[in-house]
Formats: structure tokens, C-alpha cells, sequence
């Protein structure tokens, strides 16, 4: 099951699991119009309804594979910025895939187990001026993933964590620096499924990111911003 808008296009994971040969995909946006994949199960989805994320996981029971995807960027910081957009990010980008994953995981673990992929950031690892709810949401979508492989491990389900850069949708419009494809995000954490790999690291400014942890703040910060004044020509 995939959510349809967010990080990465819903329709890169349904084209990418199509092309695996999976059986019945699922397919969930706040607006089931906006759902064009053909040989798929459309379901009206917002993750911050958790009505609809019931009867969601009462429709796909057979699910072996849940996707969170589902994101927001208000562009707001922490200190000064909209306490209503500070939730609002929060409430899609944590509590959105924390209430997604309460409500399959009895699902997976009847149907074996399976695995969970959520679509996190290299945001979730540094921040900006500009990008303070939403990289403290997605730190927090971070150690849910952790959290819940560690608490859903003995009944079969694997939890993926996946990070990346700047993929090229339209939520990343207008920020300068390279960008990643869609198929490559979902090529890779699907290759994690199968492969038994916790964490993703799909670009190059993922692992450039991860790389600079173990630096002290100020040094992890000056090699950030430095690249980014660069134009976050990096490599792995």
C-alpha cells in the first residue's frame, strides 16, 4: 500500500511494485482522483483522519508491504514561525505514519509479518532557517521507523527507513541543488525489503549527510552549509 502524494511519488512505489510482480497494490491520496496508475486499488486516505486510516487497513487486510509516504512542507521555523503549521507538519510527517503503522501491524503480523518503508529525509540529520518544523517532524518520523523495528521485530516485520535528498517532485521546486528520480527512492527501498536492509540512503546527499553525524555541530554545519553554497556537489 502506497500513499500517492508526499517525499516521493506514490506512483514511482505502484509502477516499481507492478514491475516485481505484486499481486494487489493499493493506492491512498486525500484525493482519489488525483490516483491515475491503472490494476490498482484506489483508497481515499488522510493520514491525519485516523477514521480513514481504520477503515483503510480494514479494506487492504491482505497487505504485506506498507508504504508511508505521506508528507508537508510549510516552510517554517521552529523559533518564530506558526505554531498551526508546526502541528500541522507533525501531525502528517510523525503522527500520520505512527498512526499507519498502529493500525497494519496487526495485519502484517497475521500475513507473516512482511515490511513497513518509511519515506523519511536527510533533513531528519541537519536542518536550515527555513526548514526547522519540518526537519524536527522528520527526525521524529526517524526514530519511529527505529522504534518500531525494534517493537514489531518478533512478529515478523521488517521496518525500512529511507533518506534522501532532494527528489524531484514538485515539493522540492525552487530549492536549488540536484535531484534524485522517484523510481530510484522507491527502486531502492524495495531493494531493502528484499534484501533485509534497515536504512536507505538514496542519493548521494543522503550519504554525505550521514557521513558528517560524528562531527561536532559546528564542523557537521560548516561542511553542510558549504556544500550547499557549492551547489551540494557531493559524492558518496
Amino acid at each position: 500500500m502506497s500513499g500517492s502524494s508526499g517525499p516521493c511519488p506514490g506512483a514511482a512505489f505502484v509502477d516499481e511494485a507492478k514491475r516485481r510482480g505484486a499481486a494487489t497494490i493499493y493506492a491512498a491520496a486525500r484525493n482519489i482522483d488525483s490516483i491515475t496508475a491503472t490494476g490498482v486499488e484506489r483508497i481515499r486516505l488522510d493520514v491525519t483522519n485516523p477514521a480513514q486510516i481504520v477503515a483503510a487497513a480494514a479494506v487492504a487486510g491482505d497487505v504485506h508491504v506498507l508504504v508511508n509516504n505521506a508528507g508537508i512542507s510549510t516552510s517554517t521555523p521552529l523559533t518564530t514561525g506558526d505554531e498551526e503549521n508546526i502541528r500541522r507538519e507533525m501531525d502528517t510527517n510523525f503522527y500520520g505514519p505512527l498512526r499507519m503503522i498502529r493500525a497494519f501491524a496487526p495485519a502484517l503480523a497475521r500475513n507473516g509479518g512482511g515490511a513497513i518503508i518509511n519515506v523519511v529525509s536527510a533533513l531528519s540529520w541537519f536542518t536550515t532557517p527555513l526548514s526547522g518544523a519540518y526537519s524536527a517532524s522528520k527526525a521524529a518520523a526517524w526514530s519511529l521507523a527505529d522504534s518500531a523495528r525494534l517493537e514489531l521485530a518478533a512478529e515478523g516485520t521488517h521496518v525500512v527507513a529511507v533518506h534522501m535528498g532532494l527528489v524531484d517532485t514538485d515539493m522540492s521546486d525552487g530549492i536549488p541543488g540536484p535531484r534524485v528520480a522517484p523510481i530510484d527512492v522507491a527502486r531502492a527501498a524495495l531493494d531493502a525489503v528484499e534484501s533485509g536492509a534497515q536504512e536507505v540512503l538514496a542519493d548521494d546527499w543522503a550519504a554525505f549527510i550521514k557521513a558528517g553525524l560524528s562531527l561536532d555541530p559546528a564542523q557537521r554545519y560548516e561542511r553542510i552549509f558549504g556544500a550547499l553554497a557549492g551547489g551540494a556537489r557531493v559524492r558518496r
